[in-house]
């Protein structure tokens, strides 16, 4: 996957789980499976309408999916492929962050008189 598609998925799962509302409703899918909007509103304290406008967003972010159930009712699942795509671009961010304050150490270390690990706190 480019990098331009990493960082714009990445982007999206972030906007999307920036909102307490929708990290329930997927923290609901997750432990509880495949479910409606109007079993989702059934188990959390928020309206059918207003699951269905964050389950829209979080269906953009691809962080669930659609899918047709019984009598034409929309079933919605989880899918974690976006959450690995950014569990990986944080885990590259710190990567490069942990070797910049490596490095920011080991020259402090190398140009001071008493090494960062002697220093009292």
């Amino acid at each position: 996957m480019p990098p331009d598609d990493t960082e714009a998925v990445a982007e999206r799962v972030f906007t999307a789980l920036a909102d307490p509302t929708r990290r329930s409703i997927l923290s609901t899918l997750a432990a509880a499976g495949p479910a409606t909007a109007t079993d989702l509103a059934a188990r959390l304290p928020i309206s059918r309408q207003a699951i269905a406008k964050h389950l829209a967003l979080l269906s953009d972010a691809g962080l669930v999916t659609a899918e047709q159930g019984e009598r034409r009712r929309v079933r919605y699942r989880v899918r974690s492929a976006p959450m690995r795509v950014a569990q990986q671009f944080l885990a590259l961010l710190a990567r490069d962050w942990d070797s910049t304050l490596d490095a920011l150490k080991d020259h402090l270390e190398r140009n001071s008189a008493v090494p960062m690990a002697d220093q009292p706190e």
